[in-house]
């Protein structure tokens, strides 16, 4: 087990932000959203109990607000994009439709400088962020050699749906799938890693628990893996699934960003918190349920992960638990394994003030399987 990187440690900040599962989870399922959400019990049985009359509709603003917000997201996305090329890197969006509907944006960068293309990777960010915050270490991966693959999926960066909420999980590793088979059609005979960061990388697992998926996938990077969140009571369990169906979209006044922080950059906090692709509202109940869902399923399935992998993790990571991340290294059957910690660091690993000896980390144990 390498258990690497000593950092500096965290110093304490006037500026307290976060993203990921991270404390809206927490505070999502804690005690006093327990006593917010009987009161919406309460409320919801008063509605259902009130006799409706004939011909009341009930609508909602959600929908066309969504659908208007998505599409100037998407707007930006496409925008960013087309200002990111330049001499070593060529920059390319498209927008991929689903079967449920929805449009997934997707974008790639491409090396521009003749250097010879030896694998693909395809890149899956975090909840509440984009793809696109992750072009600096995807221009790092094409002086290698790799072209790189993003996807936002729904709900997220320049993809339909409202904005940061995830109406089911499967959604996006189906979405995935989906587009692994176009890159890797595109690619004959080019080796395929995958990325993914916090829930990315938990949907990313999921999705390698698939044999076909797995069969056709040279390797897995995660970072800071949400395979270990859970609530603060174990009530909540029980509850969380109700409320998910009955407020799926109800956002918890007592989770919001203002919490623990995910990097020991400043700066790099600010330029995450000031980008309007990147959504800071309170957590909605169905999502919190939702990472609920895959992080017991990933529990339970761990023995299963077979594909060759690479877990980063930071050991004052207050958003996942890194104790989880060595519990997957000891658990899945993968012949081809290997752990890193970074003492002292926090959740956003790729914006810490570490970030390019941290990439470097990652590009060598990709180079050493290509």
């Amino acid at each position: 087990m390498d258990v690497g990187v000593r950092g500096r440690e965290a110093s304490a900040s006037a500026l307290l932000l976060t993203s990921g599962a991270s404390g809206r989870i927490r505070a999502l399922f804690s005690l006093q959203a327990l006593r917010a959400l009987l009161a919406l019990f309460n409320a919801v049985v008063l509605l259902l109990l009130f006799p409706f009359r004939k011909g009341t509709v009930i609508s909602s603003p959600l929908a066309w607000k969504s659908t208007a917000a998505s599409t100037s997201r998407r707007a930006l996305a496409i925008r960013r994009v087309l200002e990111d090329s330049d001499a070593d890197t060529l920059r390319e969006y498209r927008l991929l439709p689903t079967s449920r509907g929805h449009t997934i944006f997707t974008h790639s960068w491409i090396p521009n400088n003749n250097t010879p293309l030896r694998g693909i990777l395809l890149l899956m960010h975090g909840l509440n962020e984009h793809s696109g915050r992750y072009s600096r270490f995807a221009k790092q991966l094409n002086a290698h050699g790799f072209k790189v693959y993003g996807m936002d999926w729904v709900g997220h960066g320049g993809s339909d749906g409202l904005h940061g909420y995830v109406h089911s999980i499967d959604d996006a590793v189906s979405d995935m799938k989906m587009f692994l088979e176009k890159i890797l059609n595109e690619n004959p005979g080019l080796p395929c890693f995958c990325f993914g960061h916090s829930t990315g990388a938990a949907i990313t697992l999921k999705a390698l628990l698939d044999p076909k998926v797995e069969a056709r996938i040279a390797g897995a990077v995660v970072t800071s893996p949400a395979v270990g969140v859970a609530p603060s009571h174990p009530i909540l369990l029980v509850l969380a699934p109700i409320a998910s169906i009955l407020l799926p979209k109800y956002q918890c006044s007592s989770a919001y960003k203002k919490g623990l922080p995910v990097s020991r950059d400043p700066e790099a906090l600010i330029a995450k918190y000031s980008d309007p692709l990147v959504c800071t509202g309170s957590l909605r109940v169905r999502t919190g349920h939702e990472i609920l869902r895959i992080t017991s399923y990933l529990q339970q399935n761990m023995k299963k992960l077979r594909v060759p992998f690479f877990v980063l993790h930071g050991t004052a990571d207050s958003v996942t638990d890194h104790v989880a991340s060595k519990k997957l290294y000891v658990e899945a059957s993968s012949t081809d394994k290997t752990i890193k910690l970074y003492d002292g660091y926090l959740h956003d690993l790729l914006f810490e003030p570490e970030r390019d000896a941290i990439a470097q980390d990652i590009i060598q144990w990709l180079n050493s399987r290509v």
